[in-house]
């Protein structure tokens, strides 16, 4: 068997009998061959196969694995630095991004709309190539993702999208590292989505088949996803040999689901539209009752900050509840980002099973 030009007994050899050296070799090797991530932009989990998805999930597993429970320094972005736009608050994808980059060595720097005139006083082209030459990656949190395609355009850096109106893929990510932690695996699993059809759903539609996931999707009339994404999904699901409903009925969606995941029904920039979205979300709390319809080991997920009437506190704090390993997971899977994106940087640890 030859691996990089050279015989795997050659290199057995060299090893000696170090079955760590031979696990580094293999395992990283496997890595560089499996992923190209290195300058990729990350605007949706739409432009990222299967493959890279669960690579991006086993740097995750293994940076935590490596800093968290090991105690190691792993200074990998030493030397380097990040600018963070916010136009919307943040506590997560700021909290993680942030304390994430440092840990690893690098300099973040938090921009808000009150340091930086974006699209305003100079224009989304002229910040991203500035940002560009100070900066080595752009995490952006806007309002239009209009604006994401534009400075991933005209950027020379990798653009992480930090959420948008259209997609939210870190917050993903770590909703998938929660449920590998916690099942073993993602293959075979149905996710119940109960809510409003937006960002965080999008990304769900837009990677859940890629990994083998079941979606079952109950939003009211009035709130579905976004049309294109729903076509692209259920082609997808084809693709990939995996179920799709779409329903009004939140107990028709929690059917079987081993997780029941809901989110915010007002989203920042909906406030005005508060009283029509509360009528219209009757009857989509997720309580004990609508896990009476859920698989034996269903399980609960929420992106955060979280409000009563979309969850009640008997689910929201009950042991079935992985929101809090989810809001944690936030940073792994933003530190696994950085550094598949700007370093040659693979996982040493084993694979873990998806």
């Amino acid at each position: 068997m030859l691996l990089n030009g050279r015989n795997f007994t050659s290199i057995s050899k060299l090893a000696g009998t170090s079955k760590q050296l031979l696990q580094h070799f293999w395992y990283g090797t496997r890595a560089q061959m499996n992923a190209h991530l290195k300058g990729r932009d990350l605007l949706t989990l739409q432009n990222y196969t299967a493959d890279e998805l669960k690579y991006l999930l086993w740097m995750a597993s293994d940076l935590k694995q490596r800093i968290k429970h090991r105690g190691e320094y792993l200074p990998l972005m030493q030397g380097k630095s990040l600018a963070m736009i916010f136009e919307k608050r943040s506590t997560r994808t700021r909290l993680s991004a942030e304390t994430g980059f440092a840990l690893l060595g690098g300099h973040p720097s938090f921009l808000t709309t009150q340091d930086i005139h974006l699209g305003t006083n100079e224009s989304l082209t002229d910040t991203a190539r500035v940002l560009s030459s100070m900066t080595n990656a752009i995490l952006a949190r806007v309002y239009n993702h209009n604006d994401l395609d534009l400075m991933a355009k005209e950027a020379t850096i990798p653009i992480i999208n930090g959420l948008s109106d259209l997609y939210h893929p870190l917050q993903i990510l770590a909703d998938y590292l929660t449920l590998q932690e916690h099942y073993g695996g993602l293959k075979g699993l149905t996710i119940a989505w109960i809510g409003d059809g937006n960002n965080v759903l999008h990304s769900f539609m837009a990677s859940a088949a890629k990994l083998g996931a079941h979606l079952r999707i109950a939003t009211p009339r009035g709130f579905e996803p976004d049309p294109r994404i729903t076509k692209i999904t259920k082609q997808s699901s084809k693709e990939y040999g995996t179920k799709l409903l779409l329903t009004t009925d939140p107990l028709e969606a929690a059917d079987s689901a081993n997780v029941l995941v809901t989110d915010t029904w007002i989203s920042m920039g909906q406030e005005e539209e508060k009283r029509e979205r509360l009528k219209a979300f009757q009857g989509y709390q997720i309580t004990m009752q609508t896990a009476k319809s859920a698989a034996s080991n269903w399980t609960f997920l929420h992106c955060l900050p979280r409000k009563p009437e979309e969850v009640d506190d008997e689910v929201f704090y009950s042991p079935r509840s992985l929101v809090f390993q989810e809001a944690e997971n936030r940073k792994w899977t933003i530190m696994a980002v950085m550094v598949s994106l700007l370093t040659d940087y693979s996982p040493q640890l084993q694979k873990p099973t998806f």
